[in-house]
């Protein structure tokens, strides 16, 4: 039984290493969609050529750094830096956000 649910955490959560951190990007705009559930809160962000769906951290660990539902809201302009996926189009893993002057550190 250990060993199945193991496993299913496993399948459930993907590896950073599909992200490429030779080339970090900074996104900037507004967000305009949000989840704040497991295992990883998103959000997507209106950049200024795209729309980017940009993998924040788990919302315990946003939460404990005051980075609140409230704080990373739809409407709320926020800058994210972070590193490209090389296996989905125009999606980034956030290292740090910024929202209304306050920077929150996503690792």
């Amino acid at each position: 039984m250990m060993r199945s649910v193991i496993l299913l955490a496993a399948l459930g959560h993907h590896g950073w290493g599909s992200y490429d951190a030779s080339k970090p990007v900074t996104v900037t705009g507004p967000i305009v969609t949000a989840k704040f559930e497991n295992p990883h809160a998103t959000i997507a962000v209106r950049g200024n050529d795209k729309v980017w769906t940009v993998t924040l951290a788990p919302p315990s660990r946003m939460s404990s750094r005051g980075a609140t539902e409230k704080v990373v809201a739809v409407g709320q302009n926020v800058s994210a830096y972070g590193y490209p996926s090389t296996v989905e189009k125009d999606e980034m893993r956030a290292e740090r956000i910024t929202v209304n002057g306050k920077t929150y550190e996503m690792r």
